[in-house]
């Protein structure tokens, strides 16, 4: 398996037509998937999209835990569905017997592991932050220092819309935050004209509390959070660098941006409202065509008609990501909703795997 997986890849590298046709048998072969981190989140959501995936076998889960353990006592509904044990965390022994392994780990941890996987010749999607902005940028805002510097600077940027031919041929896939996504899709349509403009746009996010991961912190507790509403880390969240960073690269010019975001008392969902006031924005005939052409032959990204706003509850459970734009008093208005724990994070992960595969970019999700 793992010999046919890597002429596959050369296969598609090298654009080499008969090697191509004589892996045809490639598209029907199951591919196994190693996950790290099952306990959290973003870990269950990927199990559950990757169970359901028709070309995956789940073969191994790994999580923080001190000895093995039956998945079904972690996660009761996956009961006679998914008949594995869950192993403790051992860059030795983890991505034996599989293809892929996916990181559903804390910020700081994945770089434990990516440079054992890398050497095992595994493909690897990491969900944390550790490979998605260099390094300098990584050790200022998230006080750690990065100790994989080489792998680092050969990661792909996971953001399917503005880097496919680069996710295709990945070996280690960094994929993109869960704002990060709302906001850069939001604005990869006009990424140019913002920096050309010397704009800075004004982002308000609000996210649900599983954006938040499983913490047992006082602060995420039911009665802290339910009917309340709470603004964090504003315009110093460690997500702005990556933001940056990437409408950046988008544009092919510097942009900085003003972001502050939100607690709301909902479990899934983000919507990211931005707020660009210029006078280069007085067509909104000519923006929304431009975010129409931007997105058209995009699978997960849907423009809504001018003036339409989309909600949270429009995404919620899928991989889309739903945008809206208005012009009001001489400011351009944009909503981006996605869920979090989806095109935020474990089905845009699900996402990139089918493009590094050569499946169908949609298998899985919905």
């Amino acid at each position: 398996m793992c010999l046919l997986f890597r002429l596959y890849f050369l296969a598609r590298r090298m654009h080499l037509s008969w090697v191509k046709s004589a892996l045809v048998l490639w598209r029907n072969i199951m591919i196994k998937v190693g996950i790290a981190g099952i306990t959290g989140y973003t870990g269950e959501e990927l199990i559950r999209c990757l169970y359901q995936h028709p070309k995956v076998k789940i073969s191994s889960l790994y999580a923080r835990i001190e000895k093995p353990i039956h998945f079904s006592s972690i996660a009761p509904r996956f009961n006679k569905k998914i008949d594995l044990m869950c192993e403790p965390l051992n860059a030795e022994h983890m991505g034996d017997n599989c293809d892929i392994v996916f990181l559903a780990l804390p910020h700081t941890v994945s770089m434990e592991f990516v440079p054992f996987l890398l050497k095992k010749g595994k493909r690897v999607i990491d969900l944390s932050a550790d490979y998605r902005i260099p390094k300098d940028s990584y050790e200022l805002w998230y006080k750690h220092e990065h100790t994989d510097s080489e792998n680092l600077t050969q990661a792909v940027y996971g953001l399917p819309e503005i880097n496919r031919e680069k996710i295709k041929g990945a070996k280690l896939l960094s994929n993109p935050g869960c704002y990060p996504t709302s906001i850069i899709l939001g604005l990869a349509p006009i990424s140019k004209l913002i920096s050309q403009c010397l704009i800075e746009p004004i982002i308000d996010s609000k996210s649900g509390t599983s954006g938040a991961g499983k913490k047992a912190e006082a602060s995420f507790l039911f009665t802290e959070v339910d009917e309340n509403l709470r603004c964090y880390k504003a315009n110093e969240h460690q997500h702005i660098p990556e933001i940056e960073h990437f409408l950046s690269y988008e544009a092919g010019a510097n942009i900085k941006v003003h972001f502050s975001p939100h607690l709301l008392p909902v479990r899934r969902g983000i919507m990211s409202t931005i707020y660009l006031n210029h006078e280069s924005f007085s067509s909104i005939e000519n923006i929304q065509k431009m975010y129409n052409d931007f997105y058209k032959n995009e699978p997960f990204v849907r423009v809504r008609p001018l003036g339409k706003f989309p909600e949270i509850l429009d995404v919620a459970e899928t991989n889309y990501c739903d945008i809206g734009i208005k012009f009001a008093r001489g400011m351009l208005i944009i909503v981006s909703v996605i869920d979090n724990l989806l095109k935020g994070a474990s089905g845009q992960a699900v996402q990139n795997m089918n493009i590094m595969c050569g499946f169908d970019e949609k298998e899985g999700l919905f």
